[in-house]
């Protein structure tokens, strides 16, 4: 009989509906409720999307579903996997996802976020909340930190970004005149004076991508930086396509490394936010698709799982 592995694939989470958003950003504010106009304005954004905030919801619960699929298709002979869902600020909850394995029966079990550079303000943050609860659920618990330069998930992006350049090149853009923008969620400067690996991890990504997709012309950028008093990291991908078109760069084409999912960051950030202001400054810009349920990220979770169970001897082979 095959041992039960559980896996908590945790993520940042997104309301199941309008309904459920203002609960979710009082989540987000540490128990304080928003203003009337901060709630509106976030129920804005999720309106404008395209069907709205369901599909954000969807992604991620395709992605559990496929990640146990091709763990499972790997036919491990000694193990069987579970996955199930933590969320840091809607329900399930990561606490939620431990409990649930515990009660299941299983007793060992792989934490992975949908995340692949680690800092210690995202998936730091993650790891503390899941290992808390492990222990306190008799659950034992490892992580996969990062996997940032996987060569599937370097593939997986380098695809992308060609396939939209060839679309620059059909549409009678000069390939070498293509600005590719990599970008990620910004966090607060703070980071950097305790050595997070954060902007490092996300450069090493962007390099190792470029290089695979042979593009030269690229720089990074920030995005969906948080609205508080404290600096965060920049400049911010809007500043950049400004600063850019002063350059007379016309083309324009963002890839969203830090990102494995459409979610609000990506739908409303870039490509209606960003969008507005590449019509104003008259450039085009394209975005790379998001990975999703792509079959080679899939084996990316898959295999850095896997390693983690055979490092910690939870699997032979």
């Amino acid at each position: 009989m095959k041992k039960k592995i559980g896996v908590l694939v945790m993520s940042y989470g997104t309301p199941k509906s309008l309904d459920d958003v203002e609960a979710y950003y009082t989540h987000i504010r540490r128990g304080n409720p928003p203003a009337p106009e901060q709630l509106k304005e976030l129920k804005d954004r999720y309106e404008a999307i395209v069907g709205g905030v369901f599909p954000l919801r969807e992604n991620t619960d395709r992605q559990v579903e496929g990640i146990q699929a091709e763990l499972n298709a790997q036919n491990l002979p000694d193990a069987e996997f579970v996955c199930y869902q933590g969320l840091k600020h809607a329900h399930p909850f990561i606490e939620d996802g431990v409990r649930n394995m515990a009660a299941d029966g299983i007793t060992e079990a792989i934490g992975i976020v949908l995340a692949p550079h680690y800092s210690t303000m995202s998936v730091g943050s993650y790891i503390k909340r899941a290992k808390e609860t492990a222990e306190e659920a008799g659950v034992k618990m490892s992580f996969v930190e990062s996997y940032h330069l996987h060569p599937k998930l370097i593939e997986a992006f380098s695809k992308r970004v060609s396939a939209k350049l060839d679309a620059f090149v059909e549409s009678g853009a000069p390939r070498d005149e293509v600005k590719v923008l990599f970008s990620a969620h910004s966090l607060p400067e703070r980071i950097l004076s305790i050595g997070d690996p954060y902007r490092d991890q996300l450069l090493e990504t962007s390099e190792a991508v470029a290089a695979a997709a042979g593009v030269t012309n690229w720089q990074f950028t920030w995005q969906s930086a948080g609205r508080t008093a404290e600096p965060w990291l920049g400049p911010d991908v809007l500043d950049t396509m400004k600063e850019l078109s002063e350059k007379e760069v016309r083309y324009m084409l963002v890839s969203p490394l830090g990102f494995v999912s459409d979610h609000l960051e990506v739908l409303y950030d870039l490509d209606i936010e960003a969008q507005e202001v590449a019509a104003e400054l008259d450039v085009r810009l394209m975005r790379i698709d998001s990975l999703n349920t792509d079959p080679l990220y899939m084996q990316t979770i898959a295999d850095c799982i896997v390693t983690e169970c055979k490092k910690g001897a939870l699997v032979h082979g």
